[in-house]
């Protein structure tokens, strides 16, 4: 099933208003810096982490971000760590601190708009954090979730976006995907995905791409194609 003619773009030929206004069967949400503004318990976490063995904080900053807990901690840890303890150890650190979080602004009012059947959340946190980090921003948590423990493979692997678009049964090319890491985006695109950069990061990943700073103009419409399928008219 794939989008009306009129509604396909081709990347090579997309214009800036293409960019900002188009029409999809599906839309996929990173969480962290995507939607929830979890920073403050993100760079607190990571900070002590830091701090503990001698690391170079700013370095993990830089590179943990989108990624898996698990992916960094083997990363970074001093050799001989136990690892599987230590990222449970700083999971349940993140799962015990909500102070701050908060979602980003005009996500509530575009995730209302949106069906909720073509909606997914794509995130590098376990379902419990995911679930903590939505409540406590104020979120309602998407019926379809990928969450860390359901892919064999992180980001930037496409896995977790490609299996989210097949639980939708939306095809990549019909797909939005919103992110705003380095490592989310560059999954994002492997899988063949229209990609929306949010915020002022992402990095050389999200050169050429579609950027807002937050929802506040986001909008959505759902119409039918001729088949009476929903289609999903997005304006950013």
């Amino acid at each position: 099933m794939s989008l009306p003619a009129s509604t396909e773009t081709n990347a090579s030929t997309e214009t800036a208003a293409d960019a900002t206004r188009f029409t999809v069967r599906a839309i996929l949400f990173d969480m962290d810096g995507t939607i929830v503004d979890s920073t403050a318990v993100v760079e607190q976490v990571w900070g002590e982490f830091a701090a503990r063995y001698g690391l170079d904080y700013a370095d993990i900053l830089r590179t943990s971000h989108g990624v898996q807990a698990r992916d960094t901690v083997t990363r970074y840890a001093p050799a001989g760590s136990d690892i599987d303890a230590l990222t449970d150890e700083l999971g349940e650190m993140e799962r015990t601190r909500t102070e701050g979080v908060v979602a980003l602004p005009g996500a509530e009012a575009f995730l209302r708009a949106l069906p909720a059947d073509a909606v997914a959340l794509v995130t590098s946190a376990d379902r419990v954090l995911a679930e903590i980090r939505m409540k406590a921003a104020g979120l309602d948590m998407p019926a379809t979730a990928v969450t860390a423990e359901s892919v064999t493979r992180g980001k930037p692997d496409p896995e977790g976006y490609l299996a989210a678009a097949a639980l939708l049964g939306a095809d990549p090319s019909e797909v939005v995907v919103f992110e705003d890491a380095p490592a989310g985006i560059a999954a994002a695109l492997a899988a063949g995905m229209r990609t929306v950069v949010v915020g002022d990061g992402g990095g050389q990943a999200a050169d050429g791409l579609a950027r807002i700073p937050d929802y506040t103009a986001a909008s959505a419409a759902v119409t039918l194609d001729g088949d009476g399928h929903p289609l999903i008219e997005i304006s950013l």
